[in-house]
């Protein structure tokens, strides 16, 4: 059974190349949503011309299927709102 709690920690383990932190830890997930065996991601990245997205799609994709279950994941990407790191992370990065 996919748990929200179970896909949190699955993307806990994918890291932001750029940063090397996990998406979830840096904001960059707004929402989830399951419905049956499918998971809906509402995300942005850390900027809108980021190199990096597609590879993240995939991983994302690859471990929440294989590690929860999820038969289909589907990632919508927003840049509204703009992302801005959470302020507790900016204190821990002294940025």
């Amino acid at each position: 059974m996919l748990t929200k709690e179970k896909i949190i920690k699955t993307l806990q383990t994918v890291k932001d190349p750029e940063v090397n932190l996990d998406i979830w830890t840096m904001g960059l997930v707004y929402d989830i949503k399951i419905e049956k065996e499918n998971i809906k991601i509402l995300m942005t990245y850390t900027t809108p011309f980021c190199p990096w997205g597609p590879q993240l799609n995939e991983e994302i994709e690859k471990v929440l299927k294989d590690k929860v279950g999820a038969k289909k994941v589907d990632i919508e990407i927003t840049f509204d709102p703009p992302y801005k790191m959470p302020e507790e992370l900016r204190v821990m990065l002294g940025i």
